[in-house]
């Protein structure tokens, strides 16, 4: 038998409880062993829970147990959940952890410590949820130089935009409907905002090309302002508005790495994924596009990919060597003012046509029903960013505003 204890006991916690148990039989087939919960660690009292007696509120209890070999984190944070982590792998103690604010934050770190202590941090459930995504970067793989990732890393945000494009709901109205249905915090600031996909892609970007990105280094939009007039003028380029989180490796080494909402065309994989539903594209030079499908967040997709990690760790104690990246200053990303990028614009200005053509020379102009006669959207030619901006102050200057800027990306 094996004795775990699991840190946490929200959502994802109490999932993988109830995951151990139920599928109890299938694991011990799976790993040779009967895993056991034998702590729950959370401040909180559960009188009713089937596990009472396991619950316990002071870490030390798990910490001093060498009777744990593996400890489940899913307090989510950086702290307290940092310090708990590093010494349970200090202690010779496997941790599994959901947080993807510590594996964005600190995973270089704990990784290292893991490493030292021959002992794994593993963070599988971390991006995608029930998504398979870091084994199989690290491994199945493997043979491939990843030179590109892109997705969509958020179910929230693609839920509301698929509700914008779909049924023609209203930014508010369908973030609304989000918190009715569970699928949007009462602050929805880390899905909206885009912070939630960063520190997934973040994640991702680090494990695919070796070193730790940092989330304050990356530029990240969310889509609370993207209004169902440009949802319009998407729909009449041929393709949809996406949030995607993507990055990927220059040929001097730099990184490129942002979160942004896209026009992505009709007929890119990642335009069909749809409501709380996340897809990953990973290109690689041998495999060309992979791309990985499932829902990215939920209780018990979540908790079973934290299971999944707790096998892994009982069936091959020991560091697995490949899953690792190297520390970084942070100035391993590029500034996007050296991106290559396309954009939609919209605009408004009585004479906005004469002055976008001046300036941006030809343009590919798009149209909406019921469009006013003063509003005006197109499509820029590919440059670099800073270009692109420098132009944009141009046209402000010459008395176009402009109302809505997108990237357009080819995925």
């Amino acid at each position: 038998m094996v004795n775990i204890a699991v840190m946490g006991y929200g959502v994802v916690g109490s999932g993988v409880v109830e995951v151990i148990y139920k599928n109890r039989e299938s694991i011990l087939k799976k790993c040779g062993k009967i895993i056991d919960v034998k702590y729950i660690l959370d401040l909180k009292d559960f009188p009713n829970s089937p596990y009472q007696e396991k619950f316990v509120k002071d870490f030390n209890v798990i910490l001093n147990d060498d009777d744990i070999s593996v400890v489940v984190e899913v307090m989510g944070g950086i702290e307290p959940a940092f310090t708990f982590v590093d010494a349970c792998l200090k202690r010779g103690k496997s941790v599994v952890s959901s947080n993807k604010e510590l594996v964005a934050a600190k995973g270089a770190q704990l990784l290292k410590t893991a490493r030292q202590n021959n002992v794994n941090f593993f963070f599988e459930a971390s991006v995608g949820g029930g998504i398979p995504i870091i084994r199989p970067l690290h491994q199945c793989l493997a043979a491939n130089q990843i030179y590109e990732i892109a997705g969509i890393l958020n179910g929230t945000t693609n839920f509301i935009l698929t509700k914008m494009i779909k049924e023609g709901m209203s930014f508010d109205s369908a973030l609304k409907l989000a918190q009715e249905l569970g699928y949007a915090e009462r602050n929805p600031s880390a899905d909206v905002d885009g912070h939630d996909a960063c520190r997934k892609i973040c994640i991702l970007a680090s494990l695919a090309f070796g070193s730790h990105v940092y989330p304050q280094n990356v530029h990240t939009e969310g889509i609370t302002a993207i209004t169902l007039e440009d949802v319009a003028y998407a729909e009449d380029w041929g393709g949809v508005i996406k949030l995607i989180g993507r990055a990927n490796k220059t040929e001097d080494g730099k990184l490129q790495v942002m979160v942004s909402p896209a026009f992505i065309q009709n007929d890119s994989q990642l335009a069909n994924v749809n409501d709380v539903f996340n897809g990953i594209l990973v290109r690689g030079d041998t495999t060309g596009d992979v791309v990985f499908y499932g829902k990215g967040a939920g209780k018990l997709p979540t908790a079973s990919a934290v299971v999944a990690d707790v096998i892994e760790e009982v069936k091959s104690p020991g560091t697995v060597r490949s899953l690792r990246w190297e520390d970084s200053t942070g100035n391993n990303v590029e500034d996007t003012a050296t991106y290559q990028a396309q954009m939609y614009v919209r605009a408004q200005g009585q004479k906005a046509k004469k002055e976008i053509e001046a300036i941006f020379g030809e343009v590919w102009y798009l149209a909406r029903q019921n469009q006013p006669l003063d509003e005006v959207a197109f499509v820029t030619p590919l440059l670099k960013e800073g270009e692109l901006n420098h132009q944009f102050q141009q046209l402000e200057a010459a008395g176009v505003s402009i109302l809505a800027k997108i990237r357009i990306l080819d995925y």
